[in-house]
């Protein structure tokens, strides 16, 4: 019995110690995910931005494609237009970490929250379709805009903030456009 208590307490303290050790790498993600940061106005960790980003543009990329096919005639020309500003956008996040001078991994693939977006958005069509592609629009703009004013403003990359400052005015403009897109129904 004792010797089952002490592997226990055993297995315990190294499982709290891994999330000591992690901690800290863990809680500029944490509060990035669960929007703490943004509720707080604080910046994004460089590692965070660039994640946030290259998803995004990678859900905008593959949503205003089904747009383009699925939309009606505002949204296909909503859409036409962020296939190309997030494919450009896209290119230099990828330049800016090939150059090296942003050292951060890029994710080559979706998070489960956008992928399940864009699985709905795949099964829906007409009014259903275009009711969810514009809220997420909407939503994903506005979200976008809050990363970069924040990174812009304290993102320890200088390169990096002076890029999200630069992109900022056209993200502005396309939540403007999505803004647009919901009032027009």
């Amino acid at each position: 019995m004792f010797s089952m208590n002490m592997k226990m307490m055993k297995r315990s303290l190294i499982a709290l110690g891994c999330l000591l050790i992690a901690g800290p790498a863990l809680a500029q993600s944490v509060g990035e995910k669960t929007g703490v940061n943004s509720a707080l106005g604080i910046s994004p960790s460089t590692a965070d931005f660039v994640k946030q980003v290259a998803i995004s543009d990678m859900f905008e990329i593959e949503s205003n494609k089904l747009g383009e096919e699925k939309g009606n005639a505002a949204e296909k020309t909503f859409a036409s237009q962020m296939v190309k500003d997030h494919t450009k956008t896209s290119n230099e996040l990828k330049e800016l970490v090939l150059s090296g001078k942003v050292e951060v991994e890029l994710p080559t693939v979706l998070d489960s929250a956008h992928q399940a977006k864009l699985d709905k958005l795949k099964s829906r069509t007409g009014k259903d379709f275009s009711s969810d592609f514009d809220s997420m629009q909407e939503d994903a703009h506005k979200d976008a805009v809050d990363l970069f004013e924040r990174y812009a403003k304290g993102g320890d990359n200088a390169e990096l903030k002076n890029w999200a400052g630069k992109t900022l005015p056209a993200l502005k403009h396309h939540f403007e456009m999505a803004q647009a897109l919901s009032k027009s129904k």
